[in-house]
């Protein structure tokens, strides 16, 4: 492999079209185009306003954006400290084999270290042998006996409207 810069940094205001762009791409690979709606203004509003929802960190590969991170805290009753939720991982194909992903996942286990986070865990769809291999190889273990459970659309508005006066 040959040898490459990897730059490791958090986002700023100013990397909302790149950030966007990202999520764009990575829905198109997770097949679910139609369902990234976020705007600039969405982004901006949730990572940089005034209570921001993530944050992220951009990956470089010799000084091209090449992929990112957005991740939050979550919080484990069991052992009474956040964890670190990684809701978004990407790096671009014509990056991927320069180490980017890993640099990026040990990026994000040094933040959960030293915010004293009780884990740092993320979900990946079932069909995607790639990144599962690829967690795997840095010691992720899959929660086999844990399903992912969702509200959305009219069943959430639904269930906020129960039992409203």
């Amino acid at each position: 492999m040959t040898d490459h810069l990897i730059v490791i940094r958090p986002a700023n205001a100013d990397d909302v079209p790149l950030i966007r762009q990202f999520i764009a791409e990575l829905a198109d690979y997770e097949r679910l185009a139609d369902a990234a709606v976020a705007t600039d203004d969405d982004l901006r509003a949730a990572l940089f306003g005034a209570q921001p929802a993530a944050e992220v960190l951009i990956g470089e590969v010799d000084g091209a954006a090449a992929g990112f991170a957005l991740f939050f805290h979550n919080f484990s009753t069991f052992l009474g400290k956040r964890g670190l939720y990684l809701e978004d991982l990407f790096v671009r194909p014509q990056f991927r084999g320069a180490g980017l992903g890993k640099h990026l996942m040990a990026a994000l286990a040094r933040l959960a270290v030293q915010r004293d986070c009780g884990r740092f865990e993320w979900s990946v769809l079932d069909w995607n042998t790639p990144a599962i291999a690829f967690y795997r190889s840095i010691g992720a273990v899959g929660m086999q006996e844990w399903t992912v459970q969702r509200l959305e659309g009219d069943a959430l508005r639904a269930l906020a409207a129960h039992d409203e006066l």
